[in-house]
């Protein structure tokens, strides 16, 4: 494709660009005076679980922008949008000025590749399970510069997590827990997910765990002969009842969770869904549920 910036031929299109160029210049030399009297990076998360930890780890006054999915803390919500949870916007981004961009799943991958062509530092942490949320605190600590209060953050999710595995006990009967994510269709997650491994550390037995998948769709007879004991629903909470809607559903009648009225709902996503510095309370949650429908 031909250039369309023709300075020897347009000296006013190319007086426009230099002029635009010294201004950038200009922004540029601002920030780096800004930065010197902060000396902690400006952050720019693309990611809800991201957004969490930098606000666990005292990092809040350095995020600069985040996603229109990042809604916990409430105090987020005063920071500047860059675009959606994958679909952040470049030109957005750049009129920050951010010193770090931080993701963990992009739509598309070239946008990564064109945010550190901007010369903007672009890192990834890796959270696929609750065992890898202690060493993305610790990373992005080192890259906030916020290291104490992140260290001190993973050595209590590092502690819990063994706590809970502790706990399990191994000579009883493992509840069937069957988690279901949306109900039209039903989805839920296999034995890669991260909600697979919270049911197996608040002691439970992921019907999904039948699936090498992350998140897959079931069908309502596919559930009927797992038969679970426990089903939790991590939708929103309808108007209508959950669990009579789920009881009503055909043959449902005959599975042990709708027999022995073991179904919960009421559940907040932005805890069970996203790999975050809240994964204890969530495992708590879930094996409060559990301890008590095995007792009764």
């Amino acid at each position: 494709m031909k250039s369309i910036l023709k300075p020897r031929n347009s000296p006013i299109l190319f007086l426009i660009v230099f002029s635009a160029i010294l201004i950038g210049c200009g922004k540029t030399q601002k920030k780096e005076a800004t930065r010197s009297s902060s000396d902690k990076p400006t952050i720019v998360s693309l990611a809800p679980s991201i957004t969490e930890m930098i606000y666990a780890i005292g990092a809040e006054r350095q995020l600069i922008g985040r996603t229109s999915a990042c809604d916990w803390p409430a105090d987020v919500k005063k920071v500047q949008v860059v675009g959606a949870f994958g679909q952040p916007s470049l030109e957005v981004i750049t009129s920050l000025v951010p010193d770090l961009v931080i993701d963990i799943d992009l739509a598309d991958e070239n946008m990564g590749e064109k945010i550190t062509a901007l010369g903007i530092r672009r890192e990834r942490l890796n959270i696929r399970s609750p065992e890898d949320i202690p060493a993305a605190l610790r990373k992005l600590g080192e890259l906030t510069d916020n290291r104490e209060q992140a260290d001190s953050l993973a050595f209590l999710i590092d502690d819990g997590l063994e706590n809970f595995r502790n706990t399990i006990d191994t000579t009883a009967i493992t509840p069937k827990v069957y988690l279901e994510i949306w109900d039209d269709p039903l989805w839920t997650g296999g034995k890669s997910s991260y909600v697979s491994a919270l049911i197996t550390y608040a002691g439970g037995e992921n019907i999904g765990d039948a699936a090498e998948k992350e998140y897959f769709e079931v069908s309502p007879e596919w559930v009927i002969r797992q038969n679970p004991d426990i089903i939790a629903c991590m939708y929103m909470s309808r108007e209508s009842d959950v669990a009579a809607d789920i009881a009503s559903r055909p043959g449902w009648d005959h599975i042990q969770a709708v027999k022995r009225q073991k179904i919960y709902d009421d559940f907040d996503n932005s805890i069970f869904l996203r790999p975050g510095p809240r994964v204890l309370e969530g495992i708590e949650q879930l094996r409060r549920i559990i301890v008590a429908a095995s007792k009764e």
